[in-house]
């Protein structure tokens, strides 16, 4: 009963639409997605997590380049350059980014505390954070590697036949995703080049330690799979994110891709 009134609960929600693309990686990493608007900004970087192969492994951000995003607003609601200005004199003083994070977490914030306003990210739902198609923020994952991932507001709409049970669901995308401490974006490069050729003794030694043969970054995007994943990994990534628990045997061999083609299409019907 109670998931069915959360299901219905979640449909009845604006759905937010989101072009999310990997940070200084050619060629790109991107994937579109819906999330419900009563999700926190938590669960969002979880979602996105989930869609760019992050393990959960590693702390998190999310930032709000908040003055731009207003900005940017006004100059798409009004040709006059004198709103604009009057705009920008409104936001004098005012912190250009909000940073989310889990705040019971021992963490810096990574910046320079005049320009950044510290949120619980755990108590801040993006419906309150982001409004407009157009609105931007960022995800920044594993602050040794530096991952960053750019996500794009596209729309906001409303359907109340959607069952809520389909959300979050990804739409469409392209490329693997991120390889966990593997040095961030120039290790992922050298790890795709790598596996491109296919031989010698580094490739062996990557070989090894990630326990593939083949490893295709530019094409390899399962859709159905990923939808799977999102249907699994947040709540998981929440567990060990919120609730500091400990992923059981049968999470790891989720996040892990340990599941059988059989389990994974009885889950899906």
């Amino acid at each position: 009963m109670a998931n069915r009134l959360e299901a219905h609960e979640m449909a009845s929600q604006p759905i937010y639409q989101f072009y999310a693309v990997l940070d200084d990686y050619k060629p790109i990493i991107w994937r579109r997605f819906q999330v419900p608007g009563n999700v926190t900004i938590a669960r969002l970087a979880y979602i996105v997590m989930t869609l760019f192969e992050m393990k959960a492994s590693h702390l998190f951000a999310v930032e709000v380049p908040f003055s731009d995003n207003f900005l940017e607003e006004i100059r798409r609601k009004s040709p006059n350059d004198s709103d604009v200005a009057a705009a920008e004199k409104a936001l004098a003083g005012v912190h250009s980014v909000w940073r989310y994070e889990l705040l019971d977490f021992e963490s810096d914030s990574f910046g320079d505390p005049k320009e950044n306003r510290v949120f619980d990210a755990t108590k801040s739902n993006i419906a309150k954070t982001i409004q407009h198609p157009g609105d931007k923020l960022s995800l920044n994952y594993d602050f040794g590697d530096d991952w960053w991932v750019s996500l794009t507001l596209e729309s906001v709409t409303k359907n109340a036949a959607l069952p809520g049970s389909e959300l979050p669901h990804a739409l469409e995308g392209a490329g693997f995703g991120i390889i966990e401490d593997c040095g961030g974006t120039p290790g992922l490069a050298e790890l795709a080049a790598v596996f491109t050729k296919k031989k010698g003794t580094l490739y062996e030694n990557l070989r090894d330690w990630l326990g593939m043969d083949e490893l295709d970054m530019t094409t390899a995007f399962d859709i159905d799979d990923m939808n799977f994943r999102l249907k699994k990994l947040p709540r998981i990534y929440k567990q060990i994110y919120e609730d500091r628990l400990e992923p059981t045997q049968r999470s790891i061999a989720l996040i892990e891709r340990k599941y059988a083609q059989q389990t994974k299409n009885r889950r899906k019907s």
